[in-house]
């Protein structure tokens, strides 16, 4: 089948990846430029969008903000309603579309403007967490607000001024115990396919690593989790990977699942199966959106590792037996993700010293 991904970063290079891996023609949309471009290269091809819109089969993407101008081009070759996606870029709808589905998420209260920000304030006695409807990842348009600290009002007042000025949610601060994600598949035919909850560790709100396949996971979790990503799905009508993020709240057999974001994509906290199984979360999605046969899943121990800020991964781990590295061609600033390395190792206790001793040259937060 002939592939046209909206969008042409890292996400949809590796898309486009697995397209050529798994017999399929694959174009890429650069959405800045709005130009089209072949896999691999950042040279525009002589095509025009509508051309390659004809062109294609199926048109899917890598990231959720998605041109309205595109999306009518496409048609009916998108998989999943365009229109379906939006409660998952707009937090308000997000939360909503999950309390109408019974799916737990943390307490929260939405608002409009600065006005119904104050108001809403002050119907906290805990701490919260502030985001923005619209935009905002790896720790953007976020803001926390403790209403039992020193200085809580003078801090209430400048919020007004920055997350107020925006529609948003206010939500209650969790005391989770970590945070995990699903990443999972649903195919045009309905059929779906989890990988098992991996567990996910953020540094100033960004991802900064995940461990993936190191313990037996909860079985009763891990159900919760694929009738959480089940509900979403279906609701939606989604065809392709699609991942949800979670707070793990409470101990042992009195343990729950929060969802915290949920992203129609592929996903960083998914990067471990390119090398942590026999089947990645992009070849997923190609075999969602061609309706290929999914595989038995072999998951082995996995360490995922962002690189994030730094101007290049260290020769050392280029040369690892263990590594495989991933240089997404980007310009390095702090807090951009640029890269990241998997590590194919089998005890959780050396992966976190893994993590320990190359985190500090991999990632440049601020």
């Amino acid at each position: 089948m002939k592939l046209l991904i909206l969008g042409n970063g890292q996400l949809g290079q590796m898309l486009a990846q697995s397209s050529i891996q798994l017999g399929h023609e694959c174009l890429l949309v650069n959405t800045r430029t709005n130009t089209v471009m072949p896999a691999g290269a950042h040279v525009a091809l002589s095509l025009s969008i509508e051309e390659a819109m004809h062109w294609a089969d199926v048109v899917s993407w890598e990231h959720e903000q998605l041109d309205p101008e595109h999306v009518a081009l496409a048609a009916n070759k998108l998989l999943t309603d365009a229109d379906k996606i939006r409660p998952l870029t707009h937090r308000q709808l997000e939360k909503k579309m999950c309390d109408d589905l019974r799916i737990p998420t943390s307490p929260w209260q939405s608002f409009q403007n600065a006005d119904e920000f104050r108001q809403a304030l002050q119907n906290w006695q805990e701490a919260v967490v502030i985001k923005a409807a619209f935009g905002g990842y790896d720790g953007k348009s976020q803001w926390r607000w403790d209403p039992k600290s020193a200085s809580a009002a003078a801090e209430a007042e400048a919020l007004t001024h920055s997350a107020g000025v925006q529609p948003g949610i206010i939500e209650a601060m969790i005391p989770f115990n970590k945070e995990v994600s699903i990443v999972g598949a649903r195919a045009k035919d309905g059929r779906i396919l989890c990988y098992p909850l991996v567990e996910n560790v953020h540094r100033n709100g960004i991802l900064s690593h995940t461990f993936a396949g190191f313990e037996a996971v909860d079985e009763r979790l891990q159900a919760t989790a694929e009738e959480a990503f089940r509900r979403i799905t279906e609701h939606l009508g989604y065809v392709g990977t699609l991942a949800i993020e979670f707070f793990v709240v409470g101990e042992g057999d009195a343990a729950e699942l929060l969802v915290n974001e949920i992203a129609p994509r592929v996903h960083n906290s998914g990067h471990w199966s390119l090398t942590g199984c026999n089947a990645s979360q992009f070849d997923l999605h190609i075999r969602s959106l061609t309706n290929m046969p999914f595989p038995e899943l072999a998951v082995q121990p996995t360490l995922m590792l962002n690189a994030i800020g730094c101007t290049q991964i260290p020769t050392e781990l280029w040369q690892d037996a263990r590594v495989q590295a991933f240089w997404y061609g980007k310009d390095s600033r702090p807090g951009r993700k640029v890269g990241h390395v998997n590590v194919n190792i089998s005890s959780r206790s050396g992966a976190q010293a893994l993590c320990e001793h190359w985190t500090p040259s991999l990632q440049v937060l601020s």
